[in-house]
């Protein structure tokens, strides 16, 4: 599925005449590794937003107690639908009323390594590790570092889910997630106070 198709459910919730989200997908620079960004989301729910690119779109899942850096906390992620590109950039107040609407800072944001390997340890296209419902990568961002895995599982409600778990030794820091009332984005520095505060975004 191209990403301009991807993206059809995303457009489909959201009213661009009131939201600042990004509304248009964009192709992916050809080079370099892929990215990932991880938001904290205070809407109905305070949840992370945790996105990994593949190919033109973001894949997303909602990770409602955030990413962890110990091995032991295994943390689930719910599927939600693919994002434009340029939402890595997003941060900002989504108006009450819309789709998601609450205030967003980027916590985090970097580049992934993709690591998924057959069981003949060829490697695997990452998209269809997705696919088959287990992939590993390794992350390199500003404040998340290491090994990580997303595995799917049929939750108790038939509905799928994922675990997001740490791969290997713990972080040397920031073990669990941050309290995310007091944490700060690593595009501006600010709350999520102070983006609400502001009301728009910069």
């Amino acid at each position: 599925m191209s990403g301009e198709d991807g993206l059809r459910t995303y457009r489909g919730k959201r009213d661009f005449e009131r939201t600042r989200e990004p509304s248009g997908g964009q192709p992916a620079e050809g080079g370099g590794r892929p990215r990932f960004v991880v938001q904290i989301h205070d809407a109905r729910r305070m949840h992370f937003d945790f996105r990994l690119q593949v190919d033109d779109v973001l894949k997303s899942w909602s990770v409602p107690r955030g990413p962890s850096g110990d091995p032991g906390d295994k943390r689930l992620a719910v599927p939600t639908e693919d994002h434009p590109l340029a939402y890595e950039d997003f941060e900002g107040v989504i108006p009450k009323g819309e789709y998601g609407g609450g205030t967003v800072i980027v916590w985090d944001r970097g580049t992934y390594e993709p690591l998924s390997h057959d069981p003949q340890g060829r490697p695997v296209d990452f998209a269809e590790s997705l696919e088959r419902g287990h992939a590993t990568f390794r992350l390199h961002g500003a404040k998340l570092h290491g090994d990580y895995a997303l595995t799917r599982f049929r939750g108790r409600d038939g509905e799928d889910a994922w675990l997001l778990v740490r791969k290997g030794p713990a972080a040397k820091t920031g073990h669990g997630a941050p309290d995310p009332r007091r944490a700060r984005s690593v595009r501006t520095g600010r709350t999520l106070a102070q983006v609400a505060a502001d009301g728009i975004e910069r």
